[in-house]
């Protein structure tokens, strides 16, 4: 039998807000255990929340971009539970009235399928602690410093049929995320997270399968990973005529399986109701208005741009532009060098290779622009050849204060284009190799390029490249 799988996707995104959602306390990544706390964050009584207006202002501009309808009248209610991470027993989230509903996401995977992808709806609620768990024994501790840190969770309709598709969507997201400012999205400090809602059914049924939840994964390539697990766990289940629960299940990336955590609870068992302490919210056109003219350019139109503006091909202007960070450094390095082409060239080329080499985000990066135009307009006029610009990019990379046009005067790298120069080298380097050259008039051309590397080793690498092909066949034709 032919299965189909069938997802669901959880988003959970921390907002980049300085203080939590309903108290006054830091949302600063880290510290000591239990000192971004206040006793409205450990949940003692007779404390009340407040909402944090610029949560509200980051939430709706995320519920914009994301093509959402803005319910005008929200409120916030009570998700009634028991964890040991949760010391008041139930979370602040939005269940009846959620600030955004009916959006949509456009995505295009790995393989070039285009899709889109329903969001149901998009709310605000309040995070949980953190539970830590001993190396050294029996033992958990709780740390509330993430207690009460903003959150918006991003729930889309059942429409993932692959790993590919869930991942071109949480890409998406993650970006779009970056480019309204509103959360640093880290998944390695978990303000981007995941619940993948996943079961099997037979392809051409329109009826859902049981499912399983996977709580909180935080890398992409974990979700693809856990993704595949699941889906091979779930048919093979099936068809050796097991039975599939409804639970909530934890991935174990080390050991690449799922573990079975509880058992999935269904709405009436949190017993929802209105929270009696936070008064509705109403949302006025006028603010909705303020917060649109506010959105910048996000990354799918900026791709367009790029594709239409600079003669970028869809892949290279997808590439710049997956990052806030890349597309500033190309749109500032371009304004000053006027060269487009090379600028994408460099950054796809050599930068992404050291970024990759160094495990460094986009964000990391400490690049001059001002320095890297200057480079790139040294590479583009014939200042310096391509030789020995790759290790004065790697300089230009690594330094914010290196100055391009300095090291290559003080190092005397300026390209040599003076073909008397270059004939006279490539005279004694063929005159050197008399052996090599018979090989050549024999017929073996690939000893060609040896010619040309000994001639550019004798002029340390700094003559034009075209240059020296050239003069070096037509001496090689006169013997």
């Amino acid at each position: 039998m032919t299965w189909e799988t069938v997802m669901g996707l959880e988003v959970h995104v921390e907002l980049s807000t300085k203080s939590k959602i309903f108290c006054s306390c830091t949302t600063q990544f880290g510290g000591e255990p239990n000192t971004h706390c206040c006793p409205g964050c450990w949940g003692m009584p007779g404390t009340l929340p407040v909402l944090n207006e610029k949560v509200l202002e980051y939430a709706l501009k995320a519920g914009l971009a994301l093509n959402c309808e803005i319910t005008r009248y929200n409120q916030f209610d009570r998700k009634n539970y028991f964890y040991p991470d949760l010391t008041k027993a139930y979370q602040i989230s939005q269940i009846y009235l959620p600030f955004a509903r009916n959006g949509y996401v456009d995505i295009v995977t790995r393989s070039g399928e285009e899709k889109r992808i329903r969001i149901h709806e998009i709310h605000m609620e309040e995070d949980a602690g953190k539970l830590i768990h001993s190396a050294y024994g029996d033992y958990t501790y709780p740390d509330f410093n993430r207690c009460g840190i903003a959150l918006i969770e991003i729930v889309s309709k059942p429409d993932f049929r692959s790993s590919q598709e869930v991942i071109a969507y949480l890409e998406q997201i993650k970006s779009t995320l970056e480019y309204l400012g509103i959360s640093d999205v880290k998944m390695e400090e978990g303000s981007l997270r995941a619940d993948v809602n996943l079961s099997v059914r037979p392809l051409g049924s329109d009826k859902l399968g049981i499912r399983t939840e996977m709580k909180n994964i935080n890398s992409f390539k974990s979700i693809e990973r856990a993704i595949d697990y699941e889906t091979s766990r779930h048919i093979e289940t099936l068809e050796t005529g097991g039975l599939l629960v409804q639970e909530t299940r934890r991935w174990d990336d080390n050991k690449g399986k799922t573990f079975s955590m509880r058992s999935k609870e269904n709405s009436r068992d949190y017993r929802f109701f209105p929270d009696p302490d936070i008064p509705p919210i109403s949302i006025s056109e006028e603010f909705l208005l303020q917060l649109k003219a506010q959105q910048p350019e996000l990354a799918h139109e900026k791709k367009v741009r790029y594709m239409s503006q600079y003669g970028l091909s869809e892949y290279e202007a997808r590439l710049l532009t997956e990052s806030k960070f890349l597309a500033k450094l190309f749109e500032e390095t371009v304004e000053l060098s006027k060269n487009p082409k090379e600028t994408a060239v460099w950054m796809l080329g050599d930068m992404m290779y050291l970024m990759k080499e160094q495990s460094l985000e986009a964000s990391k990066l400490c690049i001059s622009h001002e320095q890297f135009a200057a480079f790139i307009t040294a590479v583009a006029s014939g200042k310096i050849n391509r030789t020995v610009a790759k290790p004065i990019f790697e300089k230009v990379f690594a330094s914010h204060d290196f100055d391009v046009n300095k090291y290559i005067k003080a190092n005397n790298l300026l390209q040599i284009n003076d073909e008397d120069i270059i004939k006279q080298v490539a005279k004694e380097v063929i005159n050197e190799n008399p052996g090599t050259v018979d090989e050549y008039k024999s017929g073996k051309n690939k000893v060609f390029s040896f010619f040309v590397g000994q001639t550019m080793k004798k002029l340390h690498g700094k003559a034009n490249p075209s240059t020296v092909n050239a003069i070096v066949s037509e001496e090689l034709e006169k013997i």
